[in-house]
């Protein structure tokens, strides 16, 4: 199938198809007049990807899956390496979302206390 009806049928599109096919995590062949051809296994492929990508992970992270992209991604025993790249991710996540609450819980802060401020001198 060509690039577009992929991504059609994917839900993504043929730029992101394109960088996948850059990071070597997707393979297609050329037709005579140069377009993209994958064969119907690639929609698998791709929404494996995508599901990675959607729980977090990064195109660099998710070649650690490359050999379960093809099947069912969530069934297969992952590697000590796939594993490992998860509980980094999964690390740097829970930092980020520390983060961003210390930041919501300062201006939370910031709002009362001008509020009440604003309050006594009314």
């Amino acid at each position: 199938m060509r690039i577009g009806e992929l991504a059609r049928r994917t839900g993504t599109t043929a730029r992101a198809l394109r960088h996948y096919e850059q990071a070597g995590l997707l393979t297609s062949e050329r037709a005579a007049n140069g377009y993209r051809l994958y064969p119907t296994s690639a929609e698998v492929r791709v929404r494996n990807i995508r599901y990675l990508l959607d729980a977090g992970l990064t195109l660099q992270d998710v070649g650690f899956f490359a050999a379960c992209l093809d099947g069912d991604v969530t069934a297969g025993e992952p590697s000590p390496e796939a594993l490992r790249v998860v509980e980094e991710r999964l690390a740097v996540l829970e930092a980020r979302i520390a983060a961003h609450t210390e930041a919501r819980d300062r201006l939370r802060d910031a709002l009362r206390q001008a509020a009440a401020m604003t309050r006594a001198a009314a």
